[in-house]
């Protein structure tokens, strides 16, 4: 494997890097960078790796300059996990690693690439400034995830012609090994929220294996909402309607529910399909009640998950005081005597009750859990 270094990763390294071999494939081949994520930043702290065929982006945070002693290690870690959480089939990313070698470092002369590593640390800087700068000791190989799905034009080529990094790494990987590019236990489920004039209802595939973080940001992709709120997973008795396990995503959470389970380290696959529904609570205030419903299991799924396979109803708008207070709204909006009328249209003058065209379509859903 061909990693050609900027010369601040360079000079950080310690290397002296000999002239790029352009003999060595490019998808053999990644440029990487060591960069600030803010200008006001006295460190570096980000670590950037992209393919030269496919521009399939690695990024890891925080990687400070003592770490970089381990530097092998943790870029081959990084495209390992990036690879596996966009639900990559491990088999094909083993071989692909496998076939790539030992490292070799080269210096880095390729200026149309060094311009494509700009553009992650910019797409990057506002998801890390607003979930993780502020976590102590945080660290992240797999940040990649947030902007692999991104498009892009190559370099002479049409303006038709799009690209995207994934789908471009995935055509290659396919052609190189000769493998499926997704090979999942996948589950299929119908999410269900009861808002008593209608029903919203998203039915969905995800990984069997899915963690109860990421389920929860599938769940706010499918429907949008803006996670906002905090939110738990409900587990009841079938006969009695009574809860039995609550997990709930912090420690500070047994502040309202002591026995309540935290959901670190816990995957879909524990209780489903043994149990058959789950309820997902969203805004403690508006009390969203999700009911996940199973409906049946893929035992080798191929294609990119999550994925949304039909969608129904319209979300109501975020804080408009749950059921109740939907049912008022729908009733101001749509009278303009209404005396709230003109209020809610200042409120939210853009939520309509029918859904998108684009919200209707079959689609892979872009969600982050990092």
């Amino acid at each position: 494997m061909q990693i050609a270094l900027t010369k601040k990763l360079a000079e950080a390294l310690k290397e002296k890097p000999e002239a790029f071999d352009e003999s060595i494939s490019p998808l053999f081949s990644w440029t990487a960078n060591w960069t600030t994520i803010w200008s006001d930043k006295k460190t570096e702290e980000l670590l950037i790796l992209i393919n030269n065929a496919t521009r399939f982006t690695v990024a890891i945070y925080r990687v400070k300059k003592k770490e970089l002693k381990n530097f092998d290690r943790i870029a081959v870690e990084g495209i390992r996990k990036t690879m596996l959480a966009m639900n990559l089939n491990p088999e094909m990313v083993e071989e692909y690693l496998r076939l790539s070698g030992s490292f070799v470092y080269a210096k880095n002369s390729n200026r149309q690439i060094t311009s494509w590593m700009t553009q992650p640390g910019i797409d990057l800087s506002i998801p890390i400034a607003d979930r993780y700068a502020h976590v102590p000791n945080f660290y992240s190989d797999t940040l990649g995830v947030l902007v692999n799905h991104n498009t892009f034009r190559k370099a002479g080529s049409s303006k038709d012609s799009i690209h995207v990094p994934l789908m471009d790494m995935v055509t290659e990987l396919q052609k190189l090994t000769g493998m499926k590019a997704y090979d999942t236990r996948a589950f299929e489920l119908q999410i269900t929220l009861d808002l008593e004039l209608y029903q919203v209802k998203r039915r969905v595939l995800v990984p069997a294996d899915i963690s109860f973080e990421t389920l929860h940001r599938v769940i706010q992709s499918a429907f949008g909402w803006q996670d906002y709120h905090l939110f738990e997973f409900e587990m009841k008795d079938e006969k009695s309607g009574k809860v039995i396990k609550r997990i709930v995503p912090r420690e500070e959470d047994h502040e309202y529910h002591e026995e309540a389970e935290i959901m670190e380290g816990r995957i879909l696959s524990e209780f489903m399909p043994r149990i058959k529904e789950i309820n997902y609570v969203y805004d403690f205030g508006d009390y969203w009640d999700h009911q996940i419903t199973f409906l049946k299991e893929h035992d080798h799924y191929d294609g990119s998950l999550p994925f949304l396979l039909e969608s129904e109803g319209k979300t109501p708008p975020e804080d408009v005081g749950g059921v109740g207070g939907f049912q008022d709204f729908l009733e101001a909006k749509k009278d303009p005597s209404h005396p709230r009328y003109e209020d809610l249209l200042h409120w939210n003058p853009y939520w309509r009750p029918e859904l998108a065209d684009w919200e209707k379509r079959p689609r892979h859903l872009h969600i982050y859990n990092i």
